[in-house]
């Protein structure tokens, strides 16, 4: 009887107890548009900073070994963007910020001492609407800042608006606001009716006024002023001069240049004035070399030996096509076509269509195990030169090639792209 006294009692207790209240849960979303982002050098930034500009703990290690590697400092905006961890999207993010050279060859000529922290000054009131890249450098801002900002600018239809948009730009960070806003001769408030898509082209830039053109007589210059980008403007030119062998012979060819969307060929064609004599007079202009040459059947060509002036009569600027045959040298060959779209400078979508077109013969590619491969070749291989000091070290002991990888523990995909050049 006694025992069962003790269990009622210990139920009713346990019935009586309140309920267990649980804290509220709040989500932290790291919203990368909200960065306010300012100058700074990448050599001074420890993990928290790094973690503070958007990067994940992972990223973040990443990027300090990186460091390391490198000598254990960035010397240029360009090797910094060279880190496996930093997209290209994150990089065109953080590069008007960066307080390095643009490239390795400045920093050894001129070091970093123009490179530091500059403040904003300002003494007069300004409408920022007229204001260039050298009145905002004037101000304070780097050149690409203010390149920047004048983007900004014409993104939005050609103006500010008001002080309310004018600080939405992300070059502007709170500190460069409050010393500017003052200054401004801009209404505080954005208008209620604003919508900025009405005010720019398909392209976000501001409306083009168009006149009579003849296609033959531009140049790089005269195609962008009508609302093409430095690189259109480039491939224009080239399926022009080496395509077409100098000259566009009627409508459907320009029609034809990749670049030249539907929509835009139907703004410009009203426009048009194809003069038979700038024709004739363009075909004369045209080097004798490159009259001789026969168009090229690229469904026949190999990606391993396109030439430079292949790729130059597909449409691609020299710059392009430069990287291209760099990259590949480097590399010893390509082994499948989505190593070609990683090469730093070229078009994506142009590309995107020579790989459709063209073949990729990889039988002429040299490989080697991992153990009997050159230290010259591991080296300077692009897939391995990171690694290379460690293969050099481990493979002295081990000749076992599986157990080779345990000993290096590289990251799946970067074991990956190693393994195409392994036999």
């Amino acid at each position: 009887m006694g025992m069962l006294v003790i269990i009622l009692f210990g139920f009713q207790k346990y019935r009586s107890r309140e309920k267990e209240v649980f804290p509220n849960v709040h989500f932290i979303v790291n919203n990368p548009a909200t960065l306010k982002l300012s100058e700074f050098d990448p050599n001074d930034l420890d993990e928290k900073q790094w973690q503070n500009l958007g990067f994940t703990e992972k990223q973040t290690v990443t990027i300090l070994n990186y460091k390391k590697i490198v000598g254990g400092k960035f010397l240029s905006r360009e090797q910094f963007k060279k880190c496996f961890a930093v997209s290209e999207e994150k990089f065109s993010e953080l590069e008007p910020y960066i307080l390095l050279p643009e490239n390795n060859r400045e920093a050894n000529m001129n070091g970093f001492a123009h490179f530091k922290k500059k403040s904003i000054t300002v003494s007069r009131k300004f409408n920022p609407d007229f204001y260039a890249v050298t009145d905002w450098i004037k101000l304070g801002f780097s050149e690409r800042q203010a390149e920047a900002i004048i983007k900004y600018k014409n993104y939005l239809g050609g103006s500010f608006v008001s002080k309310e948009k004018f600080k939405e730009c992300f070059i502007i960070n709170e500190e460069n606001y409050q010393k500017l806003s003052s200054y401004l001769i801009l209404p505080e408030k954005t208008p209620a009716g604003f919508n900025y898509y009405k005010n720019n082209s398909i392209s976000g830039k501001t409306k083009i006024q168009y006149r009579p053109f003849d296609p033959n007589l531009l140049d790089t210059d005269g195609w962008k002023s009508l609302g093409f980008s430095d690189k259109q403007s480039q491939i224009i030119v080239n399926y022009r001069d080496r395509n077409l062998k100098g000259s566009f012979k009627n409508l459907e060819d320009i029609r034809k240049c990749f670049v030249i969307s539907t929509e835009k060929f139907e703004e410009l064609k009203p426009f048009i004035r194809l003069n038979q004599e700038s024709i004739a007079a363009r075909q004369n202009t045209v080097p004798p070399e490159i009259k001789q040459q026969e168009k090229t059947d690229f469904s026949k060509v190999d990606l391993n030996s396109i030439t430079f002036r292949q790729l130059l009569e597909f449409g691609f600027d020299e710059k392009a096509a430069g990287s291209m045959i760099g990259f590949r040298k480097k590399l010893g060959g390509f082994m499948n076509k989505e190593q070609i779209l990683t090469t730093y400078n070229i078009d994506i979508p142009l590309m995107e269509k020579l790989l459709s077109t063209a073949q990729l013969n990889t039988s002429n590619v040299i490989k080697y195990t991992l153990t009997e491969a050159p230290e010259e070749w591991l080296k300077s291989h692009p897939y391995f030169k990171y690694s290379a000091d460690k293969i050099i070290f481990y493979r002295l002991s081990e000749k076992d090639e599986k157990k080779l990888w345990k000993l290096l523990k590289i990251k799946p995909e970067y074991e990956a792209k190693m393994k195409l050049y392994l036999k």
